[in-house]
């Protein structure tokens, strides 16, 4: 099994107690970050109706759920939202939990990864969001383009992620203690399954500085607009817009 697989599994795995686990990691501090995070986006939109919202690697439906809660608070309306998510049963999390609105036809979920958004017609997103998720692309320069792809001129793209740091401060190894060590014993009590919490941290070493991430966007028309550490730099917002 290749490592994109591998990663896709585990989140299989893990699906049923994800929300809970993520709750209680985060002291329901990525409620926070989540809303940040569509409040700048909204910025950067001048038109006051939304068509489309794209939540790639969208999960058990959090993030899909804040653009819904938050579009009114910020004076948009919102046409249709759409997640895609390559795990089975994270899907299946969300499906159930978005369910009256998906009847509604407000949002629509569909099974893919962030390397082919093939669903997506070119040039018809205005708002594609990633919260978490760029960090578990195998291909992260495919997925980036794909990205570009579906965008519109204009188009915002959001990215929260848990990002490398190029050099550590003393408050960096305070929160990397907590990551590395805390982080994947509670989320493997929480779930049964130590060795997916132990994948965190490490996936965050592997992962791109947010200098290297901005160097590859503006490889593809990504101008990056807004760049903001939270939490002790624990968790990244970044949003750029396509020229």
């Amino acid at each position: 099994m290749d490592k994109q697989k591998q990663i896709i599994e585990m989140f299989n795995q893990i699906a049923p107690t994800y929300d809970s686990a993520n709750r209680i990691l985060s002291l329901g501090i990525d409620i926070k970050w989540r809303k940040q995070a569509c409040k700048k986006a909204f910025e950067y939109i001048e038109d006051l109706k939304i068509q489309t919202i794209l939540d790639v690697a969208c999960g058990t439906g959090d993030m899909i759920l804040h653009w819904q809660k938050n579009a009114h608070k910020f004076g948009k309306s919102l046409g249709k939202i759409i997640g895609i998510d390559p795990s089975g049963g994270m899907l299946q999390i969300a499906q159930e939990k978005l369910k009256d609105q998906i009847q509604s036809h407000e949002i629509e979920l569909f099974l893919g990864e962030a390397k082919n958004l093939d669903p997506i017609p070119s040039e018809s997103i205005d708002i594609l969001s990633i919260a978490y998720g760029l960090r578990n692309v195998v291909d992260i320069q495919a997925a980036l383009r794909e990205f570009q792809r579906v965008l519109k001129k204009g188009g915002v793209l959001v990215i929260l992620e848990f990002t490398k740091k190029n050099k550590e401060n003393f408050l960096d190894k305070i929160t990397g203690f907590y990551t590395k060590k805390i982080l994947p014993f509670v989320g493997g009590l929480v779930s049964h399954n130590y060795k997916a919490y132990r994948y965190l941290p490490n996936s965050i070493e592997s992962f791109l500085s947010v200098e290297m991430l901005q160097e590859e966007l503006n490889k593809i028309g990504v101008d990056t607009k807004f760049i903001k550490g939270y939490s002790a730099n624990i968790s990244t917002l970044l949003i750029g817009v396509k020229q």
